[in-house]
């Protein structure tokens, strides 16, 4: 906090840039009818979050995509407080650096609202979810929203919270 006052020089501490939320999503694409790997999927999910994941369904039917209104196309988990700043912490310091071929996080993943968007290739960097189970590797987006409309002081709060940001 003290470093953001400083540099953008805030009068009220309500001014300072935070995270308010982190919201992991998962889409299931052509798995979508098996329901196994969906259920593998969703307990992969929340045990990587440590709260229980909750699945996402089609509002509007597309022919395009071959969907049908209610049917179940992803899984996502909103984490807030606690467990939140638990999971960041776990995402920096072992997930992030155990991904292959890793240099940083771009700065691109952060838009003009101040969110930054992750995206993690193999659910398999998290310790916690077992690589003998059936449903197979997935991938999923890590969304850490902030309330900030600016993308430079989110880019500043997110290098001084440990992501490890790419040099612009």
């Amino acid at each position: 906090m003290p470093a953001l006052t400083k540099e953008f020089g805030y009068a009220n501490t309500a001014q300072i840039p935070k995270i308010r939320k982190v919201v992991l999503n998962s889409g299931v694409g052509k798995i979508a009818g098996d329901e196994k790997a969906v259920d593998a999927i969703e307990k992969a999910m929340t045990t990587i979050a440590g709260q229980k994941a909750v699945r996402s369904s089609v509002k509007k039917a597309i022919a395009a995509f071959k969907t049908r209104e209610g049917m179940k196309v992803g899984v996502r988990v909103t984490l807030r407080g606690e467990k939140m700043y638990d999971f960041l912490d776990r995402l920096i310091s072992i997930a992030l650096p155990r991904t292959r071929d890793f240099h940083g996080v771009n700065t691109s993943g952060i838009d003009q609202a101040g969110n930054l968007t992750i995206g993690i290739k193999e659910d398999i960097v998290f310790p916690e979810v077992s690589h003998e189970r059936t449903g197979g590797i997935f991938g999923f987006q890590v969304t850490v929203v902030t309330n900030t409309n600016d993308k430079k002081s989110a880019e500043t709060l997110f290098r001084l919270l440990g992501f490890p940001l790419k040099k612009a």
